[in-house]
């Protein structure tokens, strides 16, 4: 789920440089799993390298919860950070832009350019607000295939994504078995826990209990900016390791501790500064809508079993998992490469040692660059 606003340095000094978005227009109706339907829809997304004469190097980039589109490069020479996943995208690195042609969509539901609850519904020319019907994330990667046939991408080299991503990964291998060949999901589950669906709750409570919500109907800048900030406080701490925050934290109290309770320990600052920075480029009803996504992907409690949901696949997997992972832990990881191996799939799980934390698949990591580059050459 996005997780860290941080970036990280990139190992390489390859970079995609200046990059610009680009919005697909889909006027054919779509309809989700639920039974609804809207009349089109918009994906907004970047791409990153060349798509080859044979149209079979893509490589599909699944964001999590709070990212987007832009995860590589700059849009702007005044940009102070580059796109979410910008140390792994480019030339010479593990998602090599001189092999491959990456792309990265905003999901559909999203709030950066796609479309989703802030849109305008043309049949009232009102944002859809909370009457946007029920979001999956089988409804994203039916929405992402719809693009790929769009730019006439015929195979994808591979799919890729962690956490939120990494389900969008195992949905594409299970929707489009003869369109992926290899599906690398990293700190994901194939169904969350009873802990993790809880702490979708509270945020959720968080921003619908804000009086400025007024029931998903408030305007463009405005809503619950308290609830939503809370919500981003409150799940941020999942994404990192109590190690991780006690080596950066500790107990170390602000300067102007004094000055009364709010606000005391510096990790209370850190955690105020997540939650305002992600209230200037998030949407609180596309909160509400993509983390109830993220609870109901069941992938054995929809096909019947893990294995039964497996049985269409015919890409290669490698699910990447990290020991220090609370939220996806490494055991659910390893849980769904299992049954990919008794459905007869060919699977394979590689655990790295880290303290960082969820937001591991995010940051440096030389060893995950090495697995990724070895498993996208194989």
């Amino acid at each position: 789920m996005n997780e860290s606003s941080d970036n990280a340095a990139a190992p390489e000094s390859g970079e995609v440089g200046l990059v610009e978005p680009h919005d697909f227009v889909s006027a054919e109706p779509f309809t989700f799993d639920c039974g609804q339907s809207i009349p089109g829809f918009t994906l907004r997304y970047e791409t990153y390298g060349r798509l080859n004469d044979r149209r079979d190097n893509a490589i599909l980039v699944c964001h999590a919860l709070s990212g987007d589109h832009h995860a590589a490069g700059i849009h702007s020479l005044r940009d102070r950070k580059t796109g979410w996943w910008n140390n792994i995208i480019g030339p010479g690195k593990a998602l090599d832009t001189t092999k491959y042609f990456v792309i990265c969509t905003n999901c559909l539901g999203g709030c950066q350019g796609s479309t989703g609850p802030m849109s305008t519904d043309p049949t009232t020319g009102r944002p859809y607000g909370m009457t946007f019907p029920a979001l999956t994330i089988r409804d994203m990667v039916r929405a992402d295939k719809r693009l790929l046939d769009h730019l006439g991408i015929t195979r994808l080299h591979a799919a890729i994504g962690g956490s939120m991503g990494g389900m969008r990964v195992l949905q594409f291998g299970i929707e489009y078995p003869d369109f992926v060949e290899r599906m690398l999901p990293m700190a994901t589950t194939a169904r969350e826990n009873a802990q993790a669906i809880a702490f979708n709750a509270v945020g959720r409570e968080a921003i619908m209990q804000d009086p400025e919500w007024h029931g998903g109907d408030y305007a463009a800048g405005g809503g619950p900016r308290v609830g939503l900030a809370i919500a981003r406080m409150m799940a941020h701490i999942t994404y990192v390791s109590d190690q991780s925050m006690d080596r950066k934290f500790g107990r170390r109290k602000r300067e102007a501790a004094d000055a009364g309770p709010a606000g005391q320990f510096e990790v209370e600052s850190y955690l105020q500064h997540q939650g305002q920075s992600f209230i200037n480029r998030f949407d609180a009803n596309t909160y509400l809508y993509i983390t109830r996504a993220l609870d109901h992907f069941d992938l054995a409690g929809t096909y019947g079993s893990l294995e039964k949901a497996f049985e269409p696949v015919k890409a290669r997997t490698l699910c990447v998992a990290f020991t220090s992972d609370w939220l996806f832990p490494s055991d659910q990881n390893r849980a769904f490469v299992l049954a990919l191996l008794r459905s007869g799939k060919s699977a394979s799980y590689a655990e790295l040692t880290t303290d960082l934390g969820h937001d591991s698949f995010l940051l440096e990591s030389p060893a995950l660059y090495d697995l990724v580059r070895s498993f996208l050459a194989a």
